[in-house]
Parts: C-alpha cells; sequence; structure tokens
C-alpha cells in the first residue's frame, strides 16, 4: 500500500474541521484508509540508524505534525493532500464531487500535438497530454505537485516504465509541440538538473552523467529504460526547444516556478490506457486551482507517418464519467445488510459514485431485483466490476454500523482429504531423504512435450505469452524438477540427489464438470520425485513407489509380492485397494519415450472404484533417456516416478 505523508494542519485547513489524533485515526478507518504513523521530520531524523544529526543541526528540524496515511494501492486519487482532503470532504457531506469539465481549447497551436509514428514506435509509442489555465500555486501547493507525480510514478507508472510524466510552463514554450525519438547525438538542451548552472548536454553525455554523478542519483535508476536504444524519446515545442526526455529528466527552459500560470502536461507511455489514467489523475487533483476550478483544456495528439499523413488522433484529456451498476440484492448480500434501493442510491453520493438511480428489474427467472447504476468519475479507474461497488457501498453504510449476526448453518472445517494426504506425504517422503521443490506452473511447449520425447498433444495454453518459457500450464511435473537439477550442478551427487514435488498440473478436459460453466480443464494433483547419481537410483525410485502405496494403505498384489521374493512386510491396508507395477513397454504409450528402454513401469491400481475390479494406470517410473537428460543437461543417470494421487482417495 503506498503511504502519503501529508502536513496535520494543512490537511485540517483542507477540510476545514479539526480533529484529535484519535479521532482523525477513527475517520480514516471509515473511510477505508490507515492513519499509519504520526510523526515529524525531528522525529524521522531520531529515528534513522545511518545518520547521526548534533543538537544544533535536530533544533533546526520542523516539529510539524506529519500523517503517515496508507492508502489503496489502486486509489491513486488519494496520492496527494487535494485528494484525500477532497474525498473526506465529500464523504462528510461537507461538498458534492465536483464535475469536471473540458473546455474549448484557447490557443490553437498550443493544443496541438504531432507524433512521429515511426521513430516513436521503436521506444516508447504513445503520448496524451493537457492545459491547465489559470492555475494559482503557493509553495505547499508546488511540493504536492510534484510529490504526487513522485508517487504516480512509483506505482502506477512502476518506476516510469509505463508511463513518465512531464509538466511544463507554457507560457515559456510556443506551440505547436512534437512527440519525436532521435539519434541521442541529436538531442542537445539544458536538463532541468543544471538550471543553475546553465551546462548544455547530448543524450550520450547526459546518460553517462547521470550514472556516475553522486548528485543525481536519484535519476540514476531510470537511465537503463531508454540507454540502450539506437533512438531517445524527446517532447519539442514549436522552436525545436527540448522540452523533456522521457522518462528521464525535463529541459530548464520550461521549468515549473510558484509564477507559472499555465501548465502544459505531457505523458508519454508504453501503456495507452495506463497514461490516460495518469493525466486524468494529475488533471482532476490540480484543476481545482485553475481560475475556473475543475476546468481542463484538452489537447489533439496527431500520429504522423513519414509523408506528414495523420494515420491516427485522438484528444486528451479524456476525463470521461461512465456508467457502472450492480444488483441491489447482490450488494446487500455481498455486505450483510438489508438497504432500500433509494437509500443505497443516496449512500453512492459519500463515495463519488453519484449521482446514482435505480433501475426497475429485468424480469425472468434469474432476476435479480433492481439494479443500481453508478455514476463513475475519470478519477476512479480502481471501479471494474460490481464487487467494487458493492465496497463502497460498505465503505459509506459504515463498517462499524453492520449488525454481527450469527451464522445460520453450523459447520465444522477441516482440511480437504486431497490437500490433507499430500501435507502428509511431504513429510514422509522428506524423511526419506527428498528434498522438496516448488517449480512453476508454467512452461514452454518444449519442455513439456519435445525434450521429454513426447508429442505434442492438447494443453492449456496462453494467448499472450510474457516470453517462450511460460506458454502453457504443464501437464506434467517433471520439467520442473528435471530444471531444478539443471541449475543445480553445483550439488554433491556422489551420494545421490534427490528431488520430489507435490502440486497440480491441469490437464485438458470437457467431460468432467466441476462447475456451471465447462471450463474444458481440471486440475490434477502428482507427485513426482527424482534421483540422480552415479547409479541410476532406479531401485532406490521403487522402493519410494513402494512406501507411497503402503503409506496411503494400498495393498501389493499377490503376484507382485511373489515376483519380488516375498520380501514384504504385512500391513493394515484398505479392503479391496491394491497395485501391482508392469513394464512399460516402448511404443505402448506416448509416456515410454520419456524412459531408457526396458527400464520403465507403470503403476497400475485396482480399488472398490473401478467397475469390475479393473486396473488402472495411475502413474510410472523408471531410468530417464539419454536424450532427455540431454535436452536439460542434466549430467548423471537419473531415475523418476511420477504418480497420480487423485484415484488414492
Amino acid at each position: 500500500m503506498p503511504t502519503v505523508a501529508v502536513s496535520r494542519d494543512a490537511l485540517f485547513a483542507h477540510l476545514g474541521r479539526t480533529y484529535t489524533d484519535e479521532e482523525f485515526d477513527e475517520l480514516a478507518f471509515e473511510f477505508g484508509v490507515e492513519l499509519d504513523e504520526v510523526t515529524s521530520e525531528r522525529i524521522e531524523a531520531t529515528k534513522s540508524d545511518t545518520v547521526r544529526l548534533s543538537a544544533s543541526e535536530l533544533a533546526r528540524l520542523s516539529d510539524e505534525v506529519i500523517y503517515k496515511i496508507d492508502v489503496p494501492a489502486n486509489r491513486y486519487d488519494l496520492l496527494c493532500i487535494e485528494g484525500i482532503s477532497r474525498s473526506l470532504k465529500v464523504f462528510l457531506g461537507d461538498m458534492d464531487a465536483p464535475t469536471y469539465d473540458v473546455v474549448k481549447a484557447s490557443d490553437e497551436k498550443a493544443s496541438t500535438m504531432t507524433v512521429i509514428k515511426s521513430n516513436t514506435d521503436t521506444i516508447r509509442p504513445y503520448v496524451v497530454c493537457a492545459i491547465l489555465r489559470d492555475v494559482t500555486f503557493d509553495e505547499a501547493r508546488y511540493q504536492s505537485f510534484i510529490e504526487l507525480q513522485d508517487q504516480l510514478h512509483r506505482n502506477l507508472c512502476r518506476n516510469r516504465t509505463l508511463v513518465a510524466i512531464g509538466t511544463h510552463d507554457l507560457d515559456a514554450v510556443k506551440g505547436p509541440f512534437s512527440y519525436d525519438a532521435r539519434s541521442p547525438a541529436d538531442i542537445k538542451f539544458v536538463p532541468l538538473t543544471h538550471t543553475d548552472d546553465g551546462r548544455e548536454f547530448d543524450g550520450v553525455s547526459l546518460m553517462e552523467h547521470y550514472e556516475t554523478d553522486a548528485g543525481c542519483k536519484h535519476l540514476k535508476p531510470y537511465v537503463p529504460i531508454i540507454k540502450d536504444s539506437p533512438l531517445y524519446p524527446v517532447v519539442l515545442d514549436g522552436e525545436e526547444t527540448v522540452l523533456s526526455l522521457p522518462p528521464i529528466i525535463n529541459g530548464s527552459k520550461s521549468r515549473i516556478t510558484l509564477d507559472t500560470k499555465n501548465v502544459f502536461i505531457e505523458c508519454t507511455a508504453t501503456d495507452l490506457t495506463k497514461a490516460n489514467i495518469v493525466l486524468d489523475t494529475v488533471v482532476a487533483m490540480f484543476s481545482e486551482y485553475a481560475a475556473v476550478p475543475f476546468s481542463v483544456e484538452p489537447v489533439t495528439v496527431n500520429y504522423v507517418d513519414e509523408n506528414k499523413n495523420v494515420v491516427d488522433s485522438y484528444v486528451t484529456p479524456q476525463m470521461y464519467a461512465r456508467k457502472e451498476t450492480a444488483s441491489v440484492k447482490f450488494v446487500n448480500s455481498l455486505i450483510g445488510i438489508d438497504v432500500d434501493p433509494e437509500s443505497m442510491a443516496t449512500l453512492c453520493n459519500k463515495i463519488q459514485l453519484g449521482p446514482a438511480r435505480v433501475l426497475p428489474a429485468a424480469g425472468g427467472d434469474d432476476d435479480e431485483g433492481p439494479l443500481l447504476e453508478v455514476t463513475v468519475p475519470p478519477t476512479r479507474s480502481d471501479i471494474l466490476h460490481a464487487v467494487d461497488i458493492a465496497e463502497d457501498i460498505g465503505i459509506a453504510y459504515g463498517y462499524n454500523n453492520i449488525v454481527k449476526t450469527v451464522p445460520k448453518t453450523c459447520t465444522v472445517g477441516r482440511e480437504q482429504p486431497l490437500n490433507q494426504l499430500g501435507d502428509l506425504l511431504r513429510e514422509e517422503i522428506g524423511r526419506a531423504g527428498y528434498v522438496e521443490v516448488l517449480t512453476h506452473g508454467l512452461c514452454s511447449t518444449n519442455d513439456n512435450f519435445t525434450a521429454l520425447k513426447r508429442s505434442i498433444t492438447a494443453a492449456v495454453s496462453l494467448s499472450n505469452p510474457a516470453n517462450v518459457e511460460y506458454e502453457v500450464v504443464r501437464t506434467t511435473l517433471l520439467p520442473g524438477l528435471l530444471k531444478c537439477l539443471q541449475h543445480n550442478k553445483s550439488m554433491s551427487f556422489a551420494g545421490g540427489f534427490k528431488l520430489f514435488e507435490i502440486s497440480d498440473v491441469v490437464l485438458p478436459d470437457d467431460k468432467h464438470v466441476m462447475t456451471e460453466t465447462i471450463v474444458g480443464a481440471r486440475n490434477s494433483r502428482r507427485v513426482c520425485a527424482t534421483y540422480s547419481g552415479p547409479t541410476s537410483g532406479f531401485e532406490v525410485v521403487h522402493g519410494l513407489v513402494d512406501r507411497i502405496m503402503t503409506l496411503c494403505e494400498v495393498a501389493p498384489r499377490a503376484d507382485y509380492v511373489a515376483s519380488s521374493g516375498n520380501a514384504h512386510v504385512v500391513v493394515h491396508c484398505k479392503e479391496g485397494w491394491y497395485y501391482t507395477i508392469r513394464e512399460l513397454k516402448t511404443g505402448t504409450s506416448d509416456l515410454s519415450g520419456t524412459y531408457f528402454p526396458g527400464r520403465a513401469a507403470e503403476i497400475l491400481l485396482t480399488s472398490p472404484k473401478n467397475s469390475g475390479g479393473e486396473m488402472e494406470v495411475i502413474g510410472t517410473f523408471g531410468i530417464l533417456h539419454p536424450e532427455v537428460l540431454g535436452s536439460f543437461d542434466i549430467l548423471y543417470p537419473t531415475t523418476a516416478v511420477e504418480l497420480n494421487l487423485d484415484p488414492l482417495l
């Protein structure tokens, strides 16, 4: 959760009310945020274990009370004092939620941004802009303006990798503006960090300077974002003056000061949706200081090709107010209250989801009753589903006002049998000398099929995998263990290296429907173990198979005992449950290619669940084929077992 530090006195001045620390803590809880700490600049200085200040230095620090407020990670409108105070005033009924007005642009040149699409597509393809007119800054407002940008950069903007915000004094530059990507050597300007000495840099020297200069260490983390790119993104005005080199630094000429009246805001991005959210948030928070509060001038963004033809165009900021609906019955049920539709619509005004209205029931067999239609302002990008509406209505109603009730049903919770079996087996297999690992649920098609010498069959696949390592949901646990062996070559294999994992695989299945919707897949709980060492260790893994079946109270069949030289100790087993093994012959199964020919076996189970006493194959084990070991760069002979646990219950 982001933590926002605000001056207590400034916050109370915004609210027009005063509270004790305890009263404000209670108000914060009711609103859905948390007062994390009450501190001051001097108190914070005394907490440091690395920086020791003298008594005179401490005396110069401020005693002004600071509230550190934890806000939800998706509430970007609460990342500054303006947003917190405005939301609290609406919550307390001291003001109505503002309406944001996108007015007609007063200067056509300043309200145009031209994007050289072929260049910017290679590095940072999107830009959105807005203009705030006749803004009045003072020291506190200016600091809040900067701190909001820092908070957005750390959170939604993912340290400027997704979005970078640039703010400029519009009166110091001339439109129309352009957004381009150019060779680093061709970009020359005085950066904001060198306003005092007026030193000019080109793109190459600036990156080197920010990487090495201690005075600019706060910018060093952003340098790798563009440093190795052949083209650097750059925002320019009508006279080719550099306004900013996103996502690194703004130019000195367009810097914001306390005397700035007109603010040009540009957000360059790799994600257009997040760019619009960021721009709308900045505009919504600081348009209240404009001569016409909550008004903003739009900017038309035109994308042009090499021939200067416009290939795409849009107007920003969007500042859209959208409609969302939720069933009144659903909201009441989820929160545990009984509020009539009209009262629920009134509650929406407290949480800036008004005006709200009640829509009549749709009718039909699955009628959920009347619907609540709310108005979502541009600052509430976190409202995505009826659950989000219900959560905010719960806050408006007051969690402390929800009556505690005794559940109508009396149940005793317990562990799922399959999970309990897995936990018990983990302990026992660990006692046998195996080390448990937890591997990724996603893997590449090659690792899941080809590297195991198996044909590529149906599997749950990702439509947009992040990289080749995360293409499908695994259908076997074996690749994860083999990759673990691959990355642990430095371990000692002299006495054998044992690994195991108990986890789920996902198998395509359109028959066994576990929900109302056919999802086309099901989970299967597996146990997989490997032994790798100077010898294959086939007998070691064979012993593990027998141990697992004994722990599950499944008895070996008489013919299996006889073939083992009757080396069997009779223990308690479930009636009608038996197992045996048989050779896994080459070509009889798609799994056979994974193992060395003649050195693999199937595990067969007979249980009361199988009609007619038929035997069911529940797993395989054997010495892995040398080509499989080669695919995973494993140097020692390895034996593996993979067993399905579901049939053992």
